[in-house]
């Protein structure tokens, strides 16, 4: 992977993709989760998002490493990096909860198909599942907002550890310093 793309680094630039299609992916689980509505009308794009943004992790793991052999040793860029660390194991989570829900989707659709009706007839009475399908999809609802929500409360966290290693030393123009408001 080159360490530059036009002459910036690498990492930033990529990590814009991961800061887009990661906490996307999560939301749309979650909405996936509570709502059968919006899991049947997201049924591609849901599974779509997680596979891109779990592409995307690595690659903005590996920029990054790359950016941290080249920058000074600090605490800040350390912890950004081991933070950074967990987001590919929640990733996978992700990914893999979007890719059950598909398949529970389409098991509802074909239920509803063999008993008679529309895929529209499950999706807005999905009482009319079996129960053992109405357990797998409460147990995957409830493993996907867990997730979900752990996936997007990483991302800020490494974010934010991110713009303190990036941002620490910089003194803005106009704005406040160890020492006090600036004065004009």
């Amino acid at each position: 992977m080159p360490a530059t793309i036009l002459g910036l680094p690498a990492h930033p630039l990529i990590v814009h993709a991961v800061v887009v299609l990661v906490p996307l992916a999560a939301v749309l689980v979650g909405a996936s989760a509570v709502s059968a509505r919006f899991r049947h009308w997201s049924r591609y794009a849901t599974p779509l998002v997680a596979l891109a943004g779990l592409a995307m992790v690595p690659l903005a793991s590996e920029s990054g490493e790359g950016l941290e052999r080249s920058v000074p040793h600090s605490a800040l860029v350390e912890q950004h990096a081991e933070l950074a660390d967990s987001l590919l194991p929640l990733m996978v989570a992700v990914t893999v909860v979007a890719l059950v829900q598909r398949w529970l989707d389409r098991r509802s659709v074909a239920t509803a198909a063999a008993d008679g009706g529309t895929a529209a007839d499950q999706v807005d009475s999905p009482r009319r599942s079996p129960s053992g399908q109405r357990a797998a999809v409460l147990v995957v609802a409830v493993v996907a907002l867990l997730v979900s929500a752990g996936t997007l409360v990483q991302v800020g966290r490494i974010g934010h550890s991110g713009a303190k290693a990036v941002w620490s030393d910089v003194k803005v123009k106009g704005g406040a310093d160890e020492s006090g408001p600036s004065r004009p």
